[in-house]
């Protein structure tokens, strides 16, 4: 017997390698969402239309509004919407009302255009499950096939589904020196939202989440994360719907009457990347590293061995003198250093923070002969050159500003509002993109300069443009096609993305760069919480991590260079502090590092991450190859214990069936102790190995010895 027709639906599937997600397409309106979840089978059948199996309740609409992909207002749609826009205060209703499937690769990638012939407007939505990461990248088009101009408020890059029982979403606050802060907050009916207005990514209001379901932990349980590849204003919202799930949206924050599409104009979201996964929050993490290390800009296609810098900013400050700069240069490749990045400080009246952005040039009080004697003695010591840049901002006090200062972004009447002493340069006039470009152009064709270190030490305001319209997303845009440009032209350059710390660290600008500096912040302490954050969406390899000063610069407190060191070995290491005052015994030390480093870099910037806790202030991380056969642990004890005895540390990613030999790395420290407490047997042992069981260090976990505050223990464990 032939089934109803409300029974039947055509359905559109993608399937990743552990997710699936299931588009309905009914006829004359926008896809609905049926799923998105872990993977169905290939074969799944839904069993029925969505609405067939959803009687309406009392005082509703006479037709059923199910979740859409893109979900619209003024038509029987009460949640949030995925556009808001107008023509001069008509069409701003809109409905979807025909969908064209075109399938860009069958079964992984698709395009939906959907047409609203009434508010004439066309919305092609794509969608790319990756099969490898079960990451789904989404991003919208928006198409003004009218003859008036639409005036757009809103347009999500992608809206998503949650299921009912999602129950908590984890997000990151924080500020400067005090980035990737975990904020938790129960799911209910109440809207949860964040926005962030500065005009970059910000410390303060990350462009990412992750949604949790019940049981969930770091090793196991469905969790959901996504996060928007952009660099400026953006807002994601989650609410919840009538039938009891949630909806998930991301875009750009658009600032008033910041984007009119002309007739026959098209804008175009940036990506939203999405995952879920059944393996946790480590599981999410690995699906987001995938992806991202899949697409990052290396020359050559492939990602050579991360390089040792040493940066001289909190070293000197801005008071480089040549003599002192090539005798750090000359510390600094006696300890292994490989890549020397002269920061702030060596350009045109650069003195102070007071003056001369906006005048790339060498200041002639410092370098009265260029950068080149300079860059010549760190090659020569066989190391690698870095600059400090910050293009995109000006300060009032130099020869820029003075001879051009309507290159600055402002609003006609309104005050310009310093902060750090410095403007934003309006860098979507072409003159001043060109102007950009020719001075740093001009530096990395004169000199074998290998790296920028590039800045952005300011969030927007008076963000016009020459037109006094909001020139918000204008400048992120125009950002990224700078860096490109010099790339272009320079495609051997790498480029840092640092934004007073870790004010600009999304998928948007690792489109164009290729390392992050975490956070201003070096003290190993404050470190061990933030880069945790940080590796929930981003690999270690881009994570720029120094052996910082001790007392610590921003913070005052003091820690052995061991926990240091050890606290900044899983990123991309740096040392950040004037090693031409080193003894014979830290300057020891710290070669010794830098040697563990290089011998495990490959291991630690490729392959899983996995982050757990012991409890009583131990927290690891662990970092191996896919299987975890080969796995390097290290155990942070953040602060005292309360304990008489140590918990051990339970490593659930670890073969139950398979036997480890675990060996302990010990590094020795400069003078002193090393922090930890009597020794006993099998401790002693370590030291050449011990073989146990997978399937005890998964369940029972591995035994882990007394030590002080700050300290760290790191073993080796290799399957046999």
């Amino acid at each position: 017997m032939k089934p109803p027709e409300t029974m039947t639906a055509d359905y559109l599937f993608l399937h990743g390698r552990r997710s699936s997600l299931v588009l309905e397409l009914p006829p004359g309106e926008a896809p609905l969402w049926r799923y998105w979840g872990p993977r169905l089978p290939d074969a799944v059948d839904p069993g029925a239309a969505l609405r067939a199996t959803r009687p309406l309740p009392s005082f509703m609409l006479d037709s059923d509004q199910p979740l859409a992909v893109a979900p619209s207002f003024g038509v029987g749609w009460f949640g949030q919407s995925a556009l808001l826009a107008h023509r001069g205060g008509r069409d701003f209703a809109q409905a979807f009302t025909r969908c064209e499937v075109d399938w860009v690769e069958p079964g992984r990638a698709v395009v939906l255009r959907l047409t609203d012939a009434v508010a004439r407007l066309r919305l092609d939505l794509h969608l790319r499950l990756d099969e490898a990461s079960d990451v789904l990248v989404a991003r919208s088009e928006l198409t003004n096939l009218g003859d008036g101009e639409l005036d757009l408020q809103w347009l999500a890059a992608a809206t998503l589904p949650l299921p009912g029982d999602a129950d908590q979403v984890r997000f990151y606050a924080g500020q400067h020196m005090h980035e990737f802060l975990l904020q938790t907050e129960a799911l209910t009916r109440s809207l949860w939202r964040r926005e962030s207005r500065r005009g970059r990514t910000t410390q303060d209001c990350f462009p990412g989440a992750v949604v949790t379901t019940p049981g969930a932990t770091a090793h196991a349980g469905l969790v959901y994360g996504a996060h928007l590849a952009w660099s400026g204003n953006h807002a994601q919202t989650i609410e919840w719907l009538n039938d009891g799930q949630y909806q998930w949206q991301f875009g750009e924050w658009l600032a008033p009457g910041e984007v009119r599409l002309a007739p026959g104009a098209t804008l175009a979201t940036p990506e939203l990347v999405a995952s879920c996964s059944t393996e946790g929050l480590n599981g999410l993490a690995a699906n987001f590293h995938a992806e991202l290390r899949a697409r990052l800009p290396w020359h050559g296609g492939a990602m050579k061995p991360r390089p040792v810098h040493l940066n001289t900013w909190e070293g000197f400050y801005f008071d480089l003198q040549p003599d002192k700069v090539k005798a750090l240069a000359t510390a600094a490749a006696a300890l292994g250093v490989e890549r020397f990045v002269l920061d702030d400080g060596w350009f045109n009246a650069r003195h102070h923070d007071r003056a001369g952005l906006g005048d790339w040039w060498p200041d002639a009080t410092k370098f009265p002969q260029g950068l080149g004697e300079l860059v010549a003695h760190v090659n020569g010591l066989g190391m690698e050159f870095g600059l400090w840049v910050e293009p995109e901002m000006v300060n009032p006090d130099s020869e820029l500003f003075r001879a051009h200062p309507a290159w600055a972004l402002q609003l006609a009447g309104r005050p310009l509002i310093t902060a750090r002493n410095q403007l934003v340069l309006d860098i979507s006039r072409p003159e001043v993109a060109d102007y950009l470009f020719d001075k740093i152009d001009a530096l990395l064709a004169a000199h074998p300069i290998a790296y920028l270190k590039w800045d952005h030490n300011r969030d927007l305001t008076t963000a016009g443009l020459a037109d006094g319209t909001a020139g918000y997303r204008a400048q992120v845009g125009t950002a990224y096609a700078l860096m490109d440009r010099l790339r272009a032209a320079h495609p051997e350059v790498e480029i840092e993305s640092c934004s007073g710390g870790g004010g600009r660290i999304d998928f948007g600008v690792l489109r164009h760069t290729h390392r992050v500096w975490t956070s201003d912040c070096i003290d190993a302490l404050s470190r061990v919480a933030m880069q945790r954050g940080f590796l929930q969406f981003f690999p270690p390899e881009i994570m720029g991590a120094h052996i910082g000063t001790s007392p610590a610069h921003t913070t005052g407190r003091t820690q052995s260079m061991a926990f240091r060191a050890a606290v900044a070995l899983p990123g991309h290491l740096g040392v950040e502090l004037d090693a031409r005052l080193f003894d014979d015994a830290t300057r020891a030390e710290v070669s010794q590092w830098i040697a563990l480093y290089k011998r495990w870099r490959e291991r630690l910037h490729h392959g899983r991450v996995w982050l757990g806790e012991a409890g009583d202030g131990l927290v690891w991380q662990a970092h191996g190859d896919a299987s975890a056969s080969d796995v390097l642990l290290l155990v942070y004890r953040t602060e005292p214990s309360s304990f008489k005895y140590n918990p051990p540390a339970r490593l659930p990613m670890l073969d139950a069936g398979a036997r480890y030999r675990v060996r302990r790395m010990r590094q020795a420290p400069a003078a002193g102790h090393d922090g930890f407490g009597p020794s006993t047997d099998f401790f002693d042992a370590l030291e050449q190995g011990v073989e146990l069981d997978g399937a005890w260090l998964a369940r029972a976990g591995l035994p882990l010895p007394r030590s002080v505050a700050e300290t760290c223990f790191i073993v080796h464990l290799e399957r046999l």
